[in-house]
């Protein structure tokens, strides 16, 4: 019987053409797709074997075919490993909750000259099997390499639940900040998908930057021109230019070169502002939540559905927001409202899990194919009708360090201090409406939110 190794890197299902039935495995793999259409979390690899009773695993030894003769055999043949078998078998033993020997194999895979997509496999599930043992630093600088050398795609990071809790630590934080200002030891990718959303956010900038740049330039030539003219005025003498009128022309000219540079400038801040922002949006947007039905979505696939209101605060301010809101559930429910409440430290006190981190498999089995079109994953998982169902007024935050970590973040840029009690309310669309200290007056709200059928709802989706 001959077998084959596989890789579980593409699309495709390596298939052993010599037996004749199959049995399908199901293994849970960590290596992300070096374009931005990845596949679900959990794949199927194919492998082909005779005895249809067992299920084969995606990796297995090599041996070679029987003689034809029934009184003798061939003696077993095994291959060295190369970095294909080396990422294979990590994956089992991370599966298998082996760590350290996975991180073994991933990093024997890096001596066993690996293709570029070997290589950003061995480097991604290296990083998942440091954070997995509480390793930020080591974590980072992997990840930090894949970006920088092998084009793996930042929402990648963001997208995986095993990294949930290396997206809790201050080294993803680091991480995120290089990838937002483009640094010449990340690479420039995800600022780049950033600055396509802020050009469509706001796509006059680049036409002011143009009249920015081009009437400095202008104002910079006629400065040019101008200076030798005060000279010769301020010399005196027959012929020369008047004093007031050409001081006057430098005055404006050195005036409207100030003003321009600081309007660029101011510009230039803005941007900066707003792709910090989109950042956090986007950020925001993966976080999970389980719903009433014990189903758990991400905070994307509720854009256009529900208004989230976050309540973020000590348990007994949470609390007391959540008992007034009942009073005025009947109101709120019309106007979308659904409540999530964060109670600050509440998963403190909690042991860490023994195998894997984030999600639960069974909840990361949940959550849709995740690729970079956010509307079209939020469609893959259920229809909307469905997904309205399930919606009621209260919504638990899975994962509650990432949710605290995002509502610090939002209020540092707002100059509130962190760990404040605080209540933000989202658009129907995802972005921040408002926000504000303490807890929201829900009668100020019901009259501030429109409903969800009428026209300034249909125009805030």
């Amino acid at each position: 019987m001959a077998v084959v190794a596989s890789l579980a890197l593409h699309r495709h299902c390596p298939v052993s053409p010599a037996s004749s039935s199959s049995s399908v495995t199901r293994v849970r793999t960590w290596i992300p797709l070096p374009n931005s259409a990845r596949r679900p979390f959990w794949t199927r690899t194919l492998s082909e074997s005779t005895d249809t009773t067992h299920s084969s695993s995606s990796l297995v030894c090599l041996s070679a075919p029987s003689s034809s003769s029934s009184s003798s055999s061939s003696p077993e043949v095994t291959t060295p490993p190369t970095a294909e078998s080396c990422i294979n078998l990590g994956l089992s033993l991370f599966s298998k909750g082996r760590v350290k020997d996975a991180l073994s194999q991933f990093e024997t895979a890096l001596t066993l000259d690996p293709n570029p997509i070997e290589a950003q496999a061995a480097f991604y599930n290296k990083a998942c099997c440091h954070a997995y043992r509480g390793e930020g630093k080591k974590a980072a600088d992997c990840l930090r390499t894949a970006l920088k050398e092998y084009d793996l795609k930042f929402g990648t990071i963001l997208n995986d639940p095993d990294l949930a809790s290396f997206r809790a630590l201050p080294e993803f934080k680091e991480l995120q900040e290089e990838a937002r200002l483009g640094g010449e030891d990340i690479g420039y990718s995800f600022r780049r998908d950033l600055k396509l959303i802020s050009e469509v956010q706001a796509p006059f900038r680049g036409v002011r930057r143009f009249f920015y740049v081009a009437l400095t330039a202008a104002a910079g030539i006629s400065m040019f021109f101008t200076i030798p003219r005060l000279y010769r005025s301020i010399k005196g003498g027959d012929g020369a230019p008047d004093i007031w009128e050409t001081a006057g022309n430098a005055a404006i000219n050195i005036g409207g070169i100030i003003v321009l540079v600081a309007l660029f400038l101011w510009d230039n801040k803005k941007e900066e502002e707003q792709l910090a922002q989109i950042s956090r949006d986007e950020t925001l947007s993966r976080l999970p939540l389980r719903l009433s039905t014990n189903r758990v979505v991400e905070l994307v696939q509720l854009r256009d559905t529900v208004r989230p209101v976050i309540l973020a605060g000590n348990k007994e301010t949470v609390s007391l927001a959540l008992q007034k809101a009942e009073r005025c559930r009947t109101e709120l429910l019309r106007r979308g409202v659904l409540l999530v409440p964060v109670i600050w430290g509440q998963n403190s006190d909690k042991p860490a899990e023994k195998k894997g981190f984030g999600l639960s498999p069974k909840a990361a089995a949940s959550l849709p194919s995740l690729g970079e079109d956010f509307d079209k994953r939020a469609q893959s998982v259920v229809t909307k009708s469905k997904l309205k169902a399930e919606i009621r007024f209260k919504a638990e935050p899975v994962s509650p360090v990432e949710w605290e970590r995002w509502i610090k973040d939002q209020q540092k840029s707002e100059g509130v201090t962190p760990g404040e009690d605080v209540y933000i309310i989202l658009r129907l669309d995802g972005r921040v409406r408002r926000s504000g200290r303490g807890m929201p007056d829900w009668q100020q709200i019901v009259k501030e939110l429109p409903e969800m059928d009428a026209l300034l709802s249909k125009l805030e989706r």
